[in-house]
């Protein structure tokens, strides 16, 4: 039974991920960047969608590094579009 929760919890990360994939590209919007911030929505949601409700084992207590370093990824994300944003007389270099 964990195994196919696991095999459910993974093929609906990779239906997420084709799905960005294929929107991003007829939007013309396809990037390294807006790809992997869809991903990890997508992600969070998957892992809300399947997280059981009495005991959460162990595979899934791992998930939170993954999450951890998603989130990390996140911030590096904004914080390199904010300072494009920025002028160069604001940005210290």
């Amino acid at each position: 039974m964990p195994t196919q929760r696991r095999i459910r919890f993974v093929r609906g990360h990779v239906a997420w991920m084709v799905a960005t994939v294929l929107v991003l590209a007829l939007l013309n919007a396809l990037s390294y960047e807006l790809f992997f911030v869809c991903s990890l929505i997508g992600f969070l949601i998957v892992t809300e969608l399947t997280a059981p409700f009495n005991v959460t084992p162990t595979w899934r207590r791992r998930l939170r590094w993954l999450i951890l370093l998603g989130l990390v990824g996140f911030a590096v994300v904004v914080v390199r579009r904010i300072i494009e944003i920025l002028p160069p007389e604001v940005v210290p270099v």
